[in-house]
């Protein structure tokens, strides 16, 4: 009897709304019980004004009463209209809808990566998606189901390379290859806090640079191993093989003869030189268009900031808050340009008409992110993240720790946190007036306790369902799922364990090894002062 019911239990899995409803109600009653035990924390934050740390009380909050269901009601509307990730999901996907309507993107798969070894292919998409991070997400909204459409054209499971694509972004989170948005507002809060020790020092914009470079390569490098040898064992084949060869259009290909075919590929030959253009004149303007002092240059850049890296990735930058859109647009256009040379399209109505495909199967996922939503929302007004985050900092600050032991423990406490607290500038407000001054008196630099965060927060960061994005990574597994169970949260994180657990190693040998060894981290930065 026991093994039957253990049978039953396996077979049975919660759709991921259903799930969501029940943890968003789990919160709830979290919350009740934790705030009867009076659970709460404080930590410190830098008057900028008065190098002076103010302590804040944070409780958990209570929401199983009155006016925590009439906010749970009120807001509903409000979250799901203001949630970021959805937005720039649905922006993103209008460009590409286009590009894919036209035939654009399979024509391009198919000129340039079917020429790709896979593995090749792999180390390239894990790359863009670290260095995807540089501006703000966009590499949740455009990579994903960019590397679902290439896995398809190479004849290999979208799974695989939705997995591939979100294990990039996400666990490379706080790694560019260059000084992004994420340097200017962490870079900030270090300085602040290293003034708690000397006030004249001065954390460069650029501190981290070498370190985030090699890093980079490394975990790229460290998850192709990871996705070719391990990950794609666990996802399988994809079931309907049919599938993979209809998008490569080889039914279509087949009926046609010899004078049809060369017109075709003259035509597709065509359409790809018109994208080509298109596309890179589009490049040369958005380039001009960050470039200060030239004749009606700088029109994204928030010319207020006085340096160029604030100018271009502060947050009021038309760069930086437009970047998606303008993503957008430039598959949009280049998806007509393409359509325009290679016959593609015959009118707007018919262009029109199979965009609308492409956003059939995105109704569903629409529920589930409804749901998300709420249980986020919730989780954060809960404030048990902040309590968490903060009985971390004050943990760190408990003990007395120096050198090598500092900087493990940092990054241990650090990365837990991060499970409850997606957001690195949100987490290093609460760390930094600890840690850095704690570093500093242990002759460990600012700059390399900035870089100590930078690996916390990516380590975590893909394992966690409370990150934003993490809807859309579930969201698009099951959009290309053709069985008849849905994929849980549990099994898509089951899916991407291996890479989680791989690169968690590979973070930490960078740490210490860095550490010990004493490398440059920047420009006349190392990790020790």
């Amino acid at each position: 009897m026991r093994e039957k019911r253990k049978k039953r239990l396996k077979k049975f899995r919660f759709h991921p709304t259903t799930t969501f409803i029940i943890l968003t109600i789990f919160v709830v009653i979290l919350s009740w019980v934790l705030s009867h035990l009076n659970v709460q924390s404080s930590y410190s934050v830098i008057d900028p004004d008065t190098l002076e740390l103010q302590t804040v009380v944070v409780k958990v909050q209570n929401l199983l009463t009155a006016d925590g269901f009439k906010l749970l009601i009120s807001d509903a509307a409000s979250n799901f209209a203001s949630f970021s990730p959805f937005i720039n999901l649905m922006v993103a996907l209008i460009g590409l809808s286009v590009a894919h309507a036209s035939g654009f993107i399979k024509a391009f798969i198919r000129n340039k990566t079917l020429k790709l070894n896979n593995k090749v292919i792999t180390f390239i998409i894990i790359l863009l998606g670290i260095f995807s991070s540089l501006v703000n997400d966009v590499g949740y909204v455009v990579l994903i189901p960019l590397a679902a459409l290439i896995f398809v054209a190479n004849k290999r499971s979208p799974l695989l390379g939705i997995a591939t694509a979100f294990c990039g972004v996400s666990f490379g989170n706080a790694i560019s290859l260059f000084t992004g948005s994420l340097d200017v507002s962490l870079v900030r809060q270090t300085t602040l806090a290293a003034h708690l020790v000397d006030a004249t020092y001065h954390v460069p914009l650029l501190s981290n640079i070498f370190i985030m470079i090699t890093t980079a390569i490394i975990l790229a490098i460290v998850g192709t191993i990871a996705i070719e040898t391990i990950v794609v064992k666990r996802i399988g084949k994809y079931k309907n093989a049919e599938e993979l060869e209809n998008t490569m259009e080889v039914s279509d290909l087949a009926v046609l003869d010899d004078k049809e075919k060369i017109e075709r590929d003259y035509l597709t030959k065509k359409g790809l030189r018109n994208a080509y253009i298109v596309g890179i004149f589009m490049i040369l303007v958005f380039m001009y268009m960050i470039i200060p002092g030239l004749p009606h240059s700088g029109l994204l850049l928030d010319m207020k900031q006085s340096v160029y890296v604030k100018q271009l990735f502060g947050d009021t930058s038309y760069f930086q808050l437009g970047f998606t859109y303008l993503t957008s647009i430039w598959f949009l256009v280049v998806g007509i340009a393409y359509a325009i040379g290679a016959k593609t399209i015959k009118n707007d109505k018919e262009l029109l008409e199979k965009v609308s495909v492409f956003f059939t199967d995105i109704g569903g996922l629409i529920v589930t992110i409804f749901f998300f939503v709420q249980f986020i929302s919730i989780f954060k007004k809960s404030n048990i993240g902040v309590v968490l985050a903060s009985m971390g900092a004050n943990f760190i600050s408990s003990l007395s720790l120096s050198g090598i032991v500092l900087v493990v423990v940092s990054l241990i406490v650090m990365s837990l946190s991060g499970l409850f607290l997606t957001s690195a500038v949100n987490k290093w407000l609460i760390f930094s007036p600890v840690v850095v001054p704690l570093m500093m008196q242990s002759n460990i630099s600012p700059e390399f306790a900035q870089f100590i965060l930078r690996a916390a927060d990516s380590i975590t960061k893909g394992i966690t369902p409370l990150l934003g994005y993490f809807i859309i990574y579930l969201g698009y597994l099951n959009i290309y799922n053709n069985t008849h169970e849905p994929i849980t949260i549990r099994k898509a994180l089951s899916f991407i364990m291996p890479y989680f657990m791989l690169i968690a190693i590979t973070w930490f040998v960078i740490v210490v090894g860095w550490y010990i060894i004493g490398l440059p981290i920047g420009p006349h930065t190392f990790p020790t002062i």
